[in-house]
């Protein structure tokens, strides 16, 4: 049976790399810009990089729509950040700040902030509205991580 193999879009050049499943436990880095594919922390992401990540990444992933002015949003942050650090290699983190990327906030129906959405080959798949605490937040997530 063959090794698995994933795309993985790098957090700082947006880079689709590929790896084999058994190797995301390995640090892998980017193919490109030679920086860790994983860095336990939630990447940011703009209009421009936005759908590269959610269409290119064979990993689940997390979106964290926020706003800086919004006070469960800054109560979940801590939360978040860690659920990357817990979660990464079967789950990317990213965080969409709502009040510079309004067109992407107005694409996705954002009427609320926090809201999170689970994303997985291009696709919205759960989306969850309001500040969770670390447990609740990996409990959600945790059924659609990706596990070679």
């Amino acid at each position: 049976m063959p090794e698995e193999s994933l795309h993985v879009v790098c957090p700082h050049c947006s880079t689709v790399n590929r790896i084999f499943g058994q190797k995301l436990k390995d640090s892998p880095n980017c193919g490109q810009c030679k920086q860790p594919l994983f860095t336990g922390e939630p990447t940011e992401l703009t209009a421009a990089n936005f759908d590269r990540h959610i269409s290119r990444n064979d990993l689940p992933v997390v979106v964290d729509f926020w706003a800086p002015w919004c006070g469960p949003c800054r109560q979940m942050a801590p939360n978040f950040h860690q659920a990357a650090i817990d979660l990464e290699p079967y789950a990317r983190l990213v965080k969409v700040d709502t009040e510079a990327e309004q067109q992407l906030a107005a694409r996705f129906n954002i009427r609320s902030i926090p809201t999170l959405a689970i994303f997985i080959n291009g696709r919205e798949i759960a989306r969850q509205s309001g500040a969770l605490d670390l447990g609740s937040l990996k409990r959600w997530i945790q059924p659609h991580l990706h596990k070679p």
